[in-house]
């Protein structure tokens, strides 16, 4: 071969090789923290479940793989995690609820991360702040300040919190029944405006608990409007929904017609037997509302018995001034006989919780003397009426049923809260089959052990997500299981405007939760209530483990998620 021939082979192997020499070399695989295999993919947006691995870096999701490419992917994976073919879901996101103070108490948050729940939402009516000074227990006067402290000791669930209009109202109308002045509703408002700004999510009410019971709609819109501008919401637990539950309900519809934000309903019922059945007209009047463009939710617990506080089967009246002025008139015989006269009185104006019940058989002494889910002091001479019906309790108090209940309110200053049995099923059913609606506790972070363990609360502290899951779609079929997760996170996460969180997909947070659809179910009774749930095995928080096959790592990745713009639900 000539020297030119061979200079011009040379020369063509060097060209078709320059481009490989050039080429960068291929980008390693991505690390993964955290890989789940073998799992039943429940995603959270209603779609079909599906088989497949979830692989997890930096706290969020990276990838979701079908069972081929996650073989492959074990070997970039720091840990892996074998769901067994169980449902893995998205976190649940708890709509309701009152941990406000029991995750001062225990970061750890047992019974809801051993339900499911990577996120709560609090703040009723009566939220946690604004406060006026700062104490021993509450070391903080705004929402910044609560914030410091559980993002100081950290928590195990994310948290929300809403800016409660009852607290808003204490702190500058005080407990009396009156309009705000002027001046006074313009200081109401800059205290919701610096709550929104602090990462509030809206405004909340409780319009059966006076003080808030005593705001009027145009209060109410007044006081909405600031969360409107900034793009919170409204959120309410109705003042009826017993006989005049189509005021409660078209109450709620006009603030956020009026204002200009977004609803949500508290634990949408129907109480009292006498109302039984009457659910359906609750679904069209919102259903009306959302067809105008009123974006209106609501949350549901899955029980027949609510839980508030006794003073709940009082006339409002007699709240009026605050708890000095309610033990001043319960302290006084006649006035005794008119506060009984109104709370038989079948016609009552307010949301009578005694009426609703029928009869003090059905009303069940859940916490006696004790102040925002925590223990008082060991000296509580009536603490031994918890868990009784008041019915016996009186019983064996030896008193009639409305004096050992007047009794009851004088001596532990209105601290008692009850199981109130006045819901059906039926009406429990047809709520939860509303796609507009999704699930909250209204119940507390509580331990079966520890300072959390007191009284004998309701069983939704501890089973109402399993309950949903295990009662509902397994043995009732209500609702099918992707539908059940659907409530349980986009729903939820599209109302509270959380685009990263509520699905399984690449970059979203990686809040997730592995559960047995087959054995999947509450333990906690009315009577027995401190049971954690079954079938619930793993749940991860932002990429971590809290709950590993059954047992609390004590790890507390939670954060707080503070207000972004308006909810798109």
């Amino acid at each position: 071969m000539s020297v030119t021939r061979l200079f011009a082979v040379a020369l063509a192997v060097s060209l078709a090789l320059a481009p490989l020499a050039c080429a960068p070399s291929a980008a390693p695989p991505t690390p993964i923290d955290l890989l789940v295999t073998n799992a039943r993919i429940v995603d959270g947006t209603g779609s079909a479940a599906r088989d497949g691995a979830v692989a997890i870096a930096g706290g969020k999701v990276v990838e979701v793989l079908d069972a081929a490419a996650a073989a492959t992917a074990s070997s970039r994976a720091t840990r892996v995690v074998d769901a067994k073919g169980r449902v893995v879901a998205p976190g649940f996101i708890d709509l309701h609820s009152h941990s406000d103070m029991p995750l001062v108490t225990d970061g750890n948050a047992h019974s809801k991360i051993r339900q499911g729940v990577t996120t709560e939402v609090i703040g009723e009516s009566g939220s946690i702040a604004p406060q006026p000074s700062p104490t021993a227990d509450q070391p903080w006067t705004d929402f910044a300040g609560y914030f410091g402290v559980l993002e100081k000791q950290g928590i195990a669930v994310n948290l929300l919190s809403y800016v409660g209009l009852g607290t808003v109202r204490e702190l500058v109308v005080g407990g009396d029944n009156r309009p705000p002045t002027a001046d006074e509703l313009v200081k109401m408002q800059g205290i919701v405006s610096a709550a929104m700004q602090q990462g509030a999510a809206g405004v909340s009410t409780g319009l059966i608990y006076p003080p808030n019971a005593y705001a009027n709609l145009d209060e109410l819109v007044a006081l909405s409007t600031p969360a409107a501008a900034v793009g919170g919401r409204y959120a309410s637990h109705l003042r009826h929904d017993g006989k005049r539950l189509r005021e409660g309900i078209e109450e709620a519809v006009a603030i956020g017609e009026r204002a200009k934000l977004p609803v949500h309903v508290f634990h949408i019922k129907v109480t009292g037997q006498q109302n039984f059945g009457r659910m359906k007209e609750v679904v069209a009047i919102v259903e009306a509302a959302r067809a105008r463009g009123v974006r209106v939710t609501a949350d549901i617990y899955p029980y027949v018995a609510s839980s508030t506080s006794l003073t709940a089967t009082l006339p409002q009246w007699v709240m009026d001034g605050g708890v000095d002025k309610l033990v001043e008139r319960l302290s006084d015989r006649a006035t005794r006989a008119r506060v009984r006269r109104d709370m038989e009185d079948p016609n009552a104006t307010w949301d009578n919780r005694y009426q609703s019940a029928g009869t003090w058989a059905n009303v069940q002494l859940a916490s006696i003397g004790r102040q925002r889910g925590l223990p008082s002091a060991a000296d509580n001479p009536n603490a031994k009426y918890e868990g009784m019906r008041v019915a016996d309790a009186a019983k064996a108090a030896g008193k009639d049923p409305f004096d050992f209940v007047f009794d009851l309110l004088r001596d532990t200053r209105a601290s008692v809260g009850c199981v109130y049995f006045i819901m059906s099923e039926d009406d429990v059913k047809l709520a939860m089959r509303q796609p507009w609606v999704a699930v909250g506790s209204d119940g507390s972070a509580l331990a079966i052990e520890g300072p959390l363990r007191a009284g004998v609360p309701h069983p939704r502290n501890f089973g109402t997500f399993p309950r949903v899951l295990g009662k509902y779609v397994r043995e009732e079929k209500v609702i099918t299981l992707e539908e059940a997760v659907r409530k349980m996170t986009s729903l939820a996460a599209a109302a509270l405007n959380l685009p990263d969180r509520g699905s399984i997909a690449p970059g979203k947070w990686a809040d997730l939760v592995i559960f047995d659809p087959a054995t999947v179910a509450d333990r906690a009774t009315f009577e027995q209530p401190f049971q954690y749930p079954v079938g619930i095995d793993t749940v991860i928080v932002n990429g971590q483990v809290v709950l590993d096959e059954g047992t609390h790592t004590n790890a507390r990745p939670g954060k707080v998620l503070r207000r972004l713009s308006a909810p798109t639900s």
